[in-house]
């Protein structure tokens, strides 16, 4: 278990905190130009060649909708089933497990994607991704070296970010109609939920649980579960900490919350139950009123459509006189 943790906590760290380490300010969204040449009209709508700035700055024109695609993160590739562009997909990462389908796609590796692999596939198109672009340089300059587009998909840590994501991938894949409609309906459904929220007179205090004990860490401000939180009209028990970090027993017990959610439990089938057999916690109002909880992970920390299922299932557990139909 502690193993798994500690892989767990460096893949998180790599999603959420590389972005802090290359400059505390947000990667800048890209800016997209279109092209004055004159473009292929596609079935959709759109029009290749296009001229995109990237997560990195850098400047990518794609000549052409892409058949062949390579995503090198799991929401990445997320997205791109949800834009009805699968099929394209000829590899993604060993991370990747949404949607099913995915399965029977060739692997390309981890957080250290094999270069040689992707470009066997040889592929029109590389989504890679802003939380690992730094450290994984190396290899995306040579596939860049190999004649392969490489787009750096920004790092997305709030719901905007990630429409922006969502409508970069659309336009990239000549699909933007339909990312419009994703970030759409992902809108409206938030909205609703906060509509619903607001019907809470007496806000929770939720403490949320990516890793137990010995080093157990929390999200604050500038994750995803933080917005979250805000937007089910709760309060998050670590709102006053920054990005994801570890606290002590002590200090949990200190913040005194009503909910406890963990989102380790497909990993570890006890979570739940260790939480409650926790000695030091027994004043805490969570573990006397048995308020413990987990959510699956993927749904509350890769940022693609499947985020506003994660504010539902949010929703559900810290208001189920709200919320539960």
């Amino acid at each position: 278990m502690k193993q798994y943790l500690l892989t767990f906590l460096l893949a998180l760290f790599t999603v959420f905190t590389l972005a802090a380490c290359g400059g505390a300010d947000e990667v800048q969204e890209p800016a997209e130009t279109q092209t004055e040449t004159e473009g292929t009209e596609e079935t959709t709508g759109e029009s290749f060649p296009i001229t995109i700035t990237d997560g990195v700055e850098n400047e990518v024109t794609i000549e052409a909708k892409p058949e062949k695609i390579v995503s090198l993160i799991p929401s990445n590739t997320e997205i791109v089933y949800a834009l009805d562009m699968g099929d394209a997909l000829v590899g993604v990462s060993d991370f990747d497990n949404y949607p099913e389908e995915v399965a029977t796609k060739e692997k390309i590796g981890g957080m250290e994607f094999n270069v040689e692999k992707v470009i066997s596939l040889q592929p029109d198109l590389v989504l890679a991704h802003g939380s690992s672009a730094f450290s994984s340089e190396s290899g995306l300059e040579q596939l860049r070296n190999a004649g392969i587009t490489v787009v750096v998909v920004p790092d997305a840590t709030s719901f905007e970010a990630t429409y922006e994501s969502i409508h970069l991938i659309g336009k990239l894949t000549g699909t933007s109609v339909k990312a419009e409609e994703i970030v759409e309906d992902m809108k409206t459904r938030l909205a609703e939920i906060k509509e619903k929220a607001s019907e809470v007179t007496e806000p929770a205090t939720v403490w949320v649980e990516v890793s137990g004990p010995p080093e157990i860490y929390t999200t604050g401000k500038g994750t995803f579960m933080h917005e979250m939180i805000e937007a089910i009209n709760a309060k998050n028990a670590a709102g006053e900490q920054e990005g994801w970090v570890m606290l002590t027993e002590e200090e949990i017990v200190a913040l005194n919350p009503d909910v406890v959610v963990t989102t380790y439990g497909s990993f570890d089938p006890n979570a739940k139950a260790n939480v409650l057999a926790r000695e030091a916690w027994t004043e805490v109002p969570a573990i006397q009123n048995e308020r413990v909880y987990d959510i699956q992970s993927d749904l509350v920390s890769r940022p693609g459509p499947r985020l506003i299922e994660g504010v539902e299932e949010l929703a559900k557990a810290v208001y189920p006189e709200v919320f539960t139909e």
